[in-house]
């Protein structure tokens, strides 16, 4: 399991996860700012230049959730993890490939008002007692007020929250141990094991009757999608395409859709690639669009999107392959596509 004590600066995390240790049996601090600082030795300096912050390199995203894993074979657990964390799509990347681990999350949210906050950063001081260290430490910790500030309201409702204005570390640290011991802060995220060699995928476009498509957006990974899914072994991709949307969404489709583009995608290290297909599913009546689902521990959100902005909504791979879908239902033919270009 990871404890994931998240707040911005001045928020207690470091101090209440030292006092966390003397309440969970076991437990180990496990610091992911460590390897943001072991990247920025070994990645060069030009790649730190393209970012603002090194949660923002997806190889330190990847390296957060494989030496979580690393460490839990070495150690009892759980890890506590004193880390802030505020943009939601890294935090389902993260929460979610640990789910695919089999490793618990609860996620903590460490708050104080902001007045608190500024009041706390003023006192601190860099450990190398320079004044210049220690000023460009306070600009940066408050730069990050503002951005905690707009992810509030989603750290609120995904976290337990323990309000630390007027507690000492030790009582913040008993707050949160008592949270872990009832499983309050669960993320109930939906398990989807990590695939260890190329995958079969089938999507289903759905539309209404304005031809927007129906895009969703899952809690276990960033980035929105599709309705579909891994096609399971013996299934034939049409029925898994019907499975998925009947199961994520509530929506039981007539008759097996029809085949608009089928996608080889190119291994990516670390992903494998593999056959993407995407289904036309027809366009939805006002009725059937009222009794959509949105099952919580897989679906945070659902929207119908125009193409444009589906554009600026999917990934790029997603997009391309969208746009194409969109071009063989115009033409009502089947495309094949290699890397997302368009063969034969």
């Amino acid at each position: 399991m990871i404890v994931w004590l998240n707040g911005t600066f001045g928020a207690g995390k470091t101090t209440t996860a030292h006092e966390l240790l003397d309440l969970l049996p076991g437990s180990t601090l496990y610091d992911p700012e460590l390897l943001g600082s072991g990247l920025r030795l070994m990645l060069p300096a030009k790649r730190f230049e393209e970012v603002d912050d090194f949660q923002d390199l997806p190889s330190w995203r990847r390296m957060v959730v494989d030496t979580a894993a690393a460490l839990l074979t070495e150690v009892p657990g759980p890890l506590i993890t004193p880390m802030t964390l505020l943009r939601q799509e890294y935090r389902d990347e993260i929460f979610g490939a640990l789910a695919a681990r089999r490793i618990p999350v609860r996620h903590v949210l460490l708050h104080a008002e902001e007045t608190i906050l500024r009041a706390r950063i003023a006192e601190r001081q860099d450990p190398s007692g320079d004044a210049e260290a220690t000023a460009s430490m306070h600009r940066w910790s408050l730069e990050h007020l503002g951005p905690y500030a707009d992810a509030l309201p989603w750290l609120q409702g995904d976290a337990h929250v323990v309000d630390t204005t007027r507690l000492t570390p030790r009582q913040a640290a008993e707050h949160a141990a008592e949270a872990v011991r009832t499983g309050a802060g669960a993320c109930d995220i939906v398990q989807t094991p990590e695939p260890t060699a190329e995958t079969l995928a089938a999507g289903v476009l759905l539309f209404d009757d304005q031809d927007r498509v129906l895009l969703v957006d899952p809690t276990y990974k960033a980035g929105w999608e599709f309705p579909g899914g891994i096609v399971e072994r013996g299934e034939a991709p049409a029925h898994a395409g019907v499975r998925e949307v009947a199961e994520e969404l509530g929506i039981e489709l007539p008759r097996a859709p029809r085949l608009l583009v089928l996608d080889w995608e190119a291994p990516n290290p670390p992903g494998y690639g593999g056959l993407r297909l995407l289904y036309d599913g027809g366009t939805l009546t006002d009725d059937r669009i009222s009794k959509l689902l949105l099952p919580g521990a897989e679906l945070r959100e659902w929207r119908f999107a125009t193409e444009s902005e589906a554009e600026k909504m999917l990934p790029p791979v997603r997009w391309n392959r969208l746009h194409w879908a969109l071009r063989a239902r115009e033409r009502g033919c089947p495309l094949h596509l290699e890397a997302g270009v368009p063969v034969g």
